[in-house]
């Protein structure tokens, strides 16, 4: 099991990494690292050393203070339960994608979709 701390770090270096639109591919080449390196970053199956952390917030244009979760008003202050959800495959793309509906009812019709979705799974078959 991830330390919440590691996963804390992966989830800002991966929020980070999307805002800037760099791929993990690009992100691994600067780093001279690969994706599935980056990849386990990410979800905080791997530490990230001192020396790599530092490198990493220069590639991404940010501070190791910001990735460590010591910025006030960042994601540094998101609870590492919610940071952890955030990280998981296909969250992040879904918040973009909720976030570009500009009708409140579509908003509001997709909620409602999701937690149907979410009723259905709860149920025995």
């Amino acid at each position: 099991m991830p330390d919440p701390i590691d996963v804390g770090v992966g989830a800002r270096i991966r929020i980070r990494r999307r805002e800037l639109g760099v791929s993990q591919t690009t992100l691994g080449q600067h780093l001279g690292l690969t994706f599935q390196q980056i990849q386990k970053y990410e979800r905080g199956a791997n530490r990230v050393s001192a020396s790599m952390l530092v490198r990493t917030a220069a590639c991404l244009e940010c501070s190791v203070a910001y990735l460590v979760g010591e910025l006030e008003g960042s994601a540094g202050h998101l609870s590492g339960a919610l940071l952890a959800r955030l990280a998981e495959p296909g969250v992040a793309e879904l918040v973009e994608a909720f976030n570009a509906i500009r009708s409140p009812r579509a908003r509001t019709a997709l909620m409602q979709l999701a937690r149907s979705m979410v009723d259905d799974d709860a149920t025995p078959d």
